[in-house]
């Protein structure tokens, strides 16, 4: 069964992932290959790879500290780094772990594998806690549960 997103993110609507988990430190998101998401190769584009690598680990970092405790303030990716493993094809499977944090930073790894159980890339990366998004000429978007 499916959970709701923590915040609402219309290009992850539009990819199709769904929240699996969504535990201290910890979340997992699932996501029904389509053709319209694969490469001229017929397995998934390597942007939608990164995209559910992404958006776990985003997760991941905004997960509550504590069992039955609140999602934590919204997050923006500052560096991700990607491998690249095997061709996803089928079902895919993201889990993301937050392995440390900091007043304003969380640090994260994440992995996608195929229906099979088999590895398809690897992620980890450096997200920054916001309350708010700064857009140039001195403004900003408010809001305190977002993600990128």
């Amino acid at each position: 069964m499916s959970l709701e997103f923590k915040v609402n993110i219309p290009f992850v609507q539009l990819l199709g992932m769904t929240l699996e988990k969504f535990e201290p430190d910890m979340a997992e998101i699932h996501l029904e290959l389509r053709e319209e998401l694969t490469n001229s190769w017929g397995v998934a584009h390597g942007g939608v790879t990164m995209s559910l690598l992404d958006v776990v680990m985003a997760h991941a970092a905004r997960s509550p500290t504590k069992p039955g405790g609140e999602a934590q303030p919204g997050v923006v990716t500052v560096e991700m780094k990607t491998t690249f493993l095997r061709p996803g094809q089928g079902r895919l499977f993201a889990t993301g772990r937050r392995l440390h944090r900091t007043a304003t930073l969380a640090f994260c790894d994440a992995e996608v594998r195929d229906e099979a159980g088999r590895l398809v890339g690897t992620s980890s990366g450096t997200f920054k806690f916001l309350g708010g998004l700064p857009v140039g000429d001195g403004r900003r978007i408010q809001k305190l549960n977002a993600s990128d």
